[in-house]
């Protein structure tokens, strides 16, 4: 187990690698390039302050280097281990305990690091409420469905689900912020972000005092988690319904369950001792690719409902092309992805003893 974590582990290394190359390949090859010309095209500025700005930029971020120079400078800024800098950017002695530096930000002028970490933790905080949503939900219609095959449940569920994924998730989104957020219908829910500023200052947990009831900042946060949650949830758990039907199905009629009724176990036990279990494996093959897909759609569900996470971070460091937020924020997402793959490996031989990694 150990030699295939520690496998695992350094494979990550060149397949992040080749994420970067080709996200920072896609981004030399656009119109404009990586230039400090492309970055303050546009600004209403005096010949000189144009220049000194350029300037500026070439010096601090190498720009005026070719391609291939700028990404290796990127690669040696961001690894552990490499080469030290000096102010003017040329390279002095080699040490294996450099540390990591992702760069200044082009847009906010910070460092990108700071910036990630503000706005990770957000990006995580809706995945993984979604994730939990998403698979008891699934499992939960799947088995029942399952259960009782070709019953009114079975059916309206089947149509349901259909049309649950059918339903893209910008459009999910405005017709949710249409009718539930909007004042001119129901004002269920806010409208943007995912806490209100005076819950800033409430308790955590809802309480009473003198003025009445207090929601408290916990209540807050799920009030304002509702929507974007059921807009990223809705199509994972629609497919993933569908699928645990179909993996339940086909185990209830496979030799083993029939040798289980055969020994007098009711059909609950049969179906949650016996099938269930092995009903998990397809689960676990499309949790692998469950997380990617969720910080996809969180790029869009951010910027629908307003939330300064990941996504919405994306979307700006791609249009403003700030070279060093873009690749970092490449490097984290695929570092999740890969991850996300690491667990659901480990999670197939809990489900099945057979799987073994030794």
């Amino acid at each position: 187990m150990i030699t295939y974590l520690l496998r695992r582990i350094l494979l990550m290394i060149p397949t992040l690698l080749g994420i970067t190359v080709l996200v920072f390949t896609v981004m030399a090859l656009s119109p404009g390039g990586i230039s400090p010309q492309a970055l303050i095209g546009g600004m209403d500025m005096k010949p000189e302050e144009r220049k000194a700005l350029q300037d500026y930029f070439n010096k601090r971020y190498g720009l005026d280097k070719p391609a291939p120079v700028q990404y290796l400078r990127w690669l040696n800024n961001v690894s552990p281990i490499g080469f030290h800098t000096d102010e003017q950017g040329g390279y002095t002695e080699f040490s294996f305990t450099k540390g990591m530096d992702l760069g200044s930000s082009f847009q906010y002028g910070r460092p990108v690091f700071d910036i990630l970490k503000e706005r990770i933790p957000i990006t995580l905080l809706l995945n993984l409420v979604t994730i939990p949503v998403t698979y008891f939900i699934a499992i939960a219609v799947g088995m029942k469905s399952a259960a009782n095959r070709g019953s009114t449940f079975d059916i309206c569920m089947g149509i349901s689900m259909l049309a649950l994924w059918s339903i893209p998730t910008m459009l999910a989104g405005v017709l949710l912020l249409g009718f539930f957020a909007n004042v001119q219908y129901l004002q269920w829910f806010p409208t943007a972000g995912i806490s209100s500023r005076e819950a800033l200052d409430m308790p955590f947990l809802p309480h009473w005092n003198d003025s009445g009831f207090v929601r408290g900042f916990l209540l807050d946060r799920i009030w304002h988690l509702i929507l974007p949650v059921l807009c990223l949830s809705y199509g994972s758990f629609a497919a993933l319904a569908k699928l645990t039907r179909t993996s339940i199905l086909e185990n209830l009629n496979s030799d083993y369950a029939r040798t289980a009724r055969a020994k007098g176990l009711s059909e609950h036990d049969v179906l949650w001792r016996h099938v269930f279990r092995n009903s998990l494996l397809p689960l676990i093959t499309v949790s692998a690719g469950l997380l990617p897909s969720l910080l996809a759609g969180s790029l869009i569900v951010e910027n629908i409902f307003s939330i300064n996470g990941m996504g919405q971070l994306a979307v700006e460091a791609v249009r403003g092309r700030d070279r060093e937020l873009v690749l970092s924020i490449t490097w984290v997402s695929g570092f999740l992805t890969l991850i996300g793959y690491l667990i659901a490996d480990f999670c197939y031989m809990l489900a099945d003893p057979r799987v073994s990694y030794d």
